[in-house]
């Protein structure tokens, strides 16, 4: 286990048929933390602490992810059965409502839930991942389809997870390092976690599934309105994700706020945690 604070808690929670593991923090009204792609609950590492000071914070691992189970069926990765998870943990810890903080797949996970469960959200804040409607949009030009050539890589079976795990899971480390602006933003410590939270029986091919799921998800068309008050931030130098994906995001939400945060990459919460936080506090306060 990696709790690096002793006030740090690791628990478990069995919600739609299976375990997930989180980390939690705090009292308070809840706030649920997703990671993405290829991280865990440690992806939240700086944030944890400073919103733990006014809430319950709870970073989950992700079905598949670190110590939650990790189904072996490629359904089992579908955007309803990560949603139904979310409905389940805020439920289970005895919340009605949350505010919900997602990153990359987290984020993707949190828009779904924001259109289908709106009346859990007190509010919603999303970092470098585009509303599903945009992501759709984006598939349709060259740039994008550029940007995204590992989406395509993963439908293949097995192929990926060799290519992940090959040479002690130096692409994972990869995937960190080299995309990231601030180099010094990930430690030695860091990637070892990162490494090792993949390299746990089963990770990998679940990681995997979700984007093995992924077209299906986004061809949805009929999206209404969110209601919930949201917040995107934005690293502009990511290069997985075109900063055009941002762009009238409005029209899917109604009460919309961004920030973007230049000199940053994709992994926006770990490379500049102090601007996140203070750009994520001051959200939190304009809307109590």
């Amino acid at each position: 286990m990696l709790v690096p604070e002793k006030t740090w808690q690791d628990q478990y929670i069995v919600t739609n048929g299976i375990k997930l593991h989180f980390v939690t923090q705090g009292e308070g009204k809840l706030m649920l933390m997703l990671h993405g792609f290829p991280g865990f609950w440690y992806s939240w590492r700086h944030q944890i602490p400073e919103f733990a000071k006014d809430y319950k914070v709870v970073a989950l691992d992700l079905r598949g992810y670190n110590e939650s189970d990790k189904p072996q069926d490629k359904s089992a990765y579908r955007i309803d059965e990560l949603v139904k998870d979310v409905e389940g943990v805020i439920l289970g810890l005895g919340y009605n409502s949350c505010v919900l903080v997602g990153h990359d797949w987290g984020g993707l996970i949190s828009w779904y839930f924001a259109h289908s469960h709106p009346e859990m959200l007190e509010r919603l804040i999303v970092m470098n991942i585009p509303h599903p409607a945009k992501f759709r949009e984006g598939f349709q030009t060259p740039q994008q389809l550029l940007r995204s050539w590992y989406i395509f890589l993963f439908q293949l079976p097995w192929l990926p997870e060799i290519f992940l795990q090959a040479w002690d899971y130096q692409l994972i480390e990869r995937i960190f390092t080299n995309m990231a602006i601030n180099k010094k933003a990930f430690t030695s410590a860091d990637i070892e976690a990162f490494k090792n939270a993949a390299a746990r029986r089963g990770a990998l091919t679940a990681m995997v599934n979700y984007y093995r799921n992924l077209f299906p998800n986004i061809l949805k068309q009929d999206w209404h309105v969110i209601q919930v008050p949201t917040l995107m931030i934005w690293g502009e130098e990511d290069t997985a994700l075109g900063k055009e994906l941002t762009y009238e995001t409005q029209t899917y939400v109604s009460d919309f706020y961004i920030h973007y945060i230049p000199n940053c990459s994709h992994w926006v919460q770990q490379e500049q945690p102090d601007l996140v936080n203070q750009y994520m506090r001051s959200f939190l306060a304009y809307l109590v």
